[in-house]
């Protein structure tokens, strides 16, 4: 894949793409995020919010840290040819810097963060672009249909008789 200069061009603004601004796109995706995930220290691993209009949004925990809490979010089709989910996003939450990174796998590869670095910091930014521009797209989407994992729609722990 050959990137170009227009490749780091932002969509949302037309300037050109600085790590600060991807900064401020993980926060806003924070700010997003938690309408749609109220307690960020979830007292479940999966739930399912269900809407009107849309496919279950499946949520499900994959690690907790101390300062970082790791879900995957993707709606679940059914069909004849079985279940699909799609997108299937990974999404690493910062909860002390109040930021949320859209992931492509559980682990990043390593670049150096100066000027002329590896070559590889500049497609691994534009592809973070993308994700989390789409995130933050989608985010904004599943509120508009209603969709959360708040007080109502979290799992409940049958009480014992």
């Amino acid at each position: 894949m050959q990137i170009t200069s227009t490749d780091y061009i932002c969509s949302c603004c037309g300037k050109p793409r600085r790590l600060a601004h991807l900064m401020e796109i993980y926060e806003r995706n924070f700010r997003l995020l938690q309408r749609l995930l109220p307690e960020l220290n979830t007292p479940f691993d999966n739930a399912i919010s269900t809407s009107e209009t849309d496919p279950p949004l499946h949520l499900t925990v994959l690690s907790r840290d101390r300062y970082t809490l790791t879900v995957k979010l993707t709606y679940e089709f059914v069909g004849e040819d079985g279940v699909r989910h799609h997108p299937d996003l990974w999404i690493r939450v910062y909860r002390d810097a109040a930021m949320v990174e859209a992931l492509d796998c559980s682990h990043r590869p390593p670049w150096l963060a100066e000027e002329g670095g590896d070559p590889e910091a500049g497609r691994f930014l534009n592809h973070q672009w993308g994700r989390n521009l789409m995130l933050g797209k989608w985010l904004d989407y599943l509120l508009e249909r209603g969709h959360g994992f708040g007080m109502a729609q979290r799992p409940r722990i049958p009480v014992a008789a």
